[in-house]
């Protein structure tokens, strides 16, 4: 069956870095694009980032471009998220889903404050 296993949250301070990581099993990784998503306290899940099945092609939130970097390795299965200068308003649920969501991991808590 298809599993998504994210890992690499944490708490991080204002202006911080961290990479998550989305470890794929039971499906031809190779072969979807993949995205990442995350939910803040009371919002609406939202769309960080996209990649297509070869890596060839990314699209970015706004609010995230030049900061966060979407990338693959499709030999180890594993899709990544580099989030450089994080904010306190990016705290949230990180998920990493298959397409645009016909998969979705469990999550990983991302909590940027002093």
């Amino acid at each position: 069956q298809v599993q998504l296993v994210e890992s690499g949250g944490g708490l991080v301070q204002p202006g911080g870095s961290l990479r998550l990581s989305c470890a794929a099993s039971g499906f031809t990784f190779s072969n979807y694009a993949m995205a990442w998503y995350r939910q803040a306290p009371g919002k609406e899940r939202e769309l960080v980032a996209f990649i297509t099945s070869g890596g060839g092609y990314t699209n970015y939130a706004d609010s995230v471009k030049g900061r966060f970097t979407i990338s693959r390795d499709n030999a180890k299965n594993t899709l990544y998220l580099q989030m450089s200068r994080l904010k306190p308003e990016e705290t949230a649920v990180y998920y990493c889903a298959r397409r645009v969501g016909d998969y979705w991991g469990q999550g990983t808590q991302v909590t940027v404050s002093t």
